[in-house]
This record gives structure tokens, sequence and C-alpha cells, in this order.
């Protein structure tokens, strides 16, 4: 099975200050897709530059040609199905059919309570994303929708002319849990994970692994549950949050021992953070540089 190399870059940096050339060169080092991460603020960036994802992937699609863009993730925190619907078939449109959305239900962090909220509890984060992918896949598929659900609502709601990716530009929901998993099984085009989070800290190399196989066989269980084959979804990882975190990036033998690993595992897709000086994601610029470009023929030869 064949494994492709992806990164996520964080938008911390200014479009005119180095913002632009990150894109750039993702497509320049043969990255098959370059995700950002959707939120308003996030950890221990949120007193420092943060640029919104829709603009930056707006931007990026102008500057790039070949190279996949996407969310690692949109959640409904402080998204609405109907709105989203509309940037993302205008991010298809401007990028030539180049968009994946990465959708996830969201935690309790600064994007619970930016808009004045209260935090909603994991059962409400749950309900909420029920509901909302499939109003977006709706949404995107059909040139008028109305829903009135029990937290979102659209009336006549029109996306014409829809996506260049027909029907729609994929999903790639991030799920552990039963339901979300066979939220997936429904309507994604691929998972995502970061892992187990409990074992991020404190766990080994090996537990992880056992765990994230145990994931890939709830995986297989919803896609049995709705009478979908499993080979048809990719199935990704978010790299930095397994017990290895950063120290996959400290040579090109190390990843291509931890990618083999997980491809072994059934992963088709891993995803590396463009490195970050001063931050959890400080890595070595040439290293990273050698991973892009040595690393999948090693792992697909």
């Amino acid at each position: 099975m064949s494994l492709r190399l992806s990164t996520v870059i964080l938008p911390v940096r200014p479009w005119h200050a180095g913002g632009r050339d990150q894109w750039v060169r993702a497509e320049r080092l043969g990255f098959h897709t370059a995700y950002t991460y959707d939120h308003l603020s996030w950890r221990t960036f949120r007193d420092g530059p943060w640029f919104g994802a829709v603009p930056t992937l707006t931007a990026a699609a102008a500057v790039t040609d070949r190279l996949r863009l996407g969310t690692l993730v949109t959640s409904p925190n402080f998204r609405h199905p109907v709105t989203l619907a509309k940037d993302l078939m205008s991010l298809d449109d401007i990028s030539g059919g180049r968009i994946t959305l990465g959708i996830g239900a969201g935690g309790n962090g600064f994007d619970a309570t930016a808009l004045g909220q209260e935090p909603w509890t994991p059962r409400e984060r749950a309900d909420r994303l029920a509901e909302f992918v499939p109003l977006l896949d709706r949404l995107l598929t059909e040139g008028a929708v109305t829903h009135h659900g029990t937290f979102y609502s659209a009336e006549e709601a029109r996306n014409i002319p829809g996506c260049v990716q027909g029907p729609r530009l994929p999903f790639a929901v991030a799920a552990t849990g039963p339901r979300g998993m066979k939220l997936a099984a429904r309507h994604g085009q691929a998972w995502v994970t970061t892992g187990d989070p409990k074992l991020a800290q404190d766990g080994t190399p090996e537990q992880s692994r056992e765990a994230l196989r145990g994931q890939l066989e709830k995986l297989d269980k919803a896609f049995a549950d709705v009478g979908r084959d499993p080979a048809s979804m990719e199935k990704i990882l978010l790299t930095g949050f397994t017990p290895e975190g950063s120290a996959v990036l400290d040579s090109l033998d190390a990843f291509v021992d931890f990618a083999g690993r997980h491809q072994e595992l059934g992963f088709t897709e891993l995803v590396i953070h463009a490195p970050i000086p001063d931050s959890d994601f400080a890595a070595d610029e040439a290293v990273f540089e050698r991973i892009a470009t040595e690393a999948p023929a090693q792992l697909n030869s």
C-alpha cells in the first residue's frame, strides 16, 4: 500500500513575511497536500500572529498549481454549515478542485468560547457534528437546501454552481469514537486521527501503535455497519501527537522508520508539521526538506 506524505502549515507567518513562501515550498517539495489548522487561535500561539484558514487557503491556491490544500480540522465551534459551504465552494473553484475539508467535533480550547458561548460538553459537540456534516454534505451537492434541525437551520440556501470536484470536495473526518467513526463511514472520503491522546505524554511508541490498530479496527466495524468497503477510505495520521512527538523529524532514518511502521498498520497518508522555531514544532529545515523529497521513494519502493 503506497503512502502519501503531506504537511500542515500553521497560519502564524504574515503572508508577505514568509507565509507565501511556505506554501510555494510545499508544492516544490512534492507534498501531496498542504493543510492548515482552522482555529481562531491555538494553544501556545494564542498571543502571537494567527491568520484565518479560509483567506490563507485562498491565497495559497493562487500561488500553487498542483498541491492539494485543506483544513485539519474545521469544527462547528465557530463555523455554520451554510456560510462554510459557500466558502468551500468558492475555494474549490479558485483552486481548480484541489480542496479537502478536514472536519471534526472540535474541543474545549479558545475556539469554544470565543463567540461568547459556554463550552459545549463532549456529548453536545458530538451531537452538533452529527448534524453539521450531513447538512454540509447536502449544501455542497444540492442547488437549494432547506433544513430545520436541532442546532442548524438553512432556508433555501443556494450553492450554485457547486464544487469543481464531483459530487463535492472530499471530507476527511477526524474521529476516534463510534459515533464519529460511523459519521466518517457514511460521509467521509478520508479518516483522520492524531493517535490516543492519553498516551501522548506517558505512553510508549508500541502502546501508541496498538491503540491506533484498535482505532482502525473500530473504523472497519463502522464501515461494515453502513455497508461500505473500508478500502475506499483514505486513512490519515496527523503526526506530532504520538509519544514520538517531534522526534520523528530528527532525521530521515527516524522518519522512515516511524512512517513504515504506521504504513504497515494501514495508514495511507502521514502529515508532518512545517517547522516553527521556538515551538513544539521546531525542527531542522534541512532535515524536513530531505524527508519531503527522499522519504516517499524509500517507503513506496
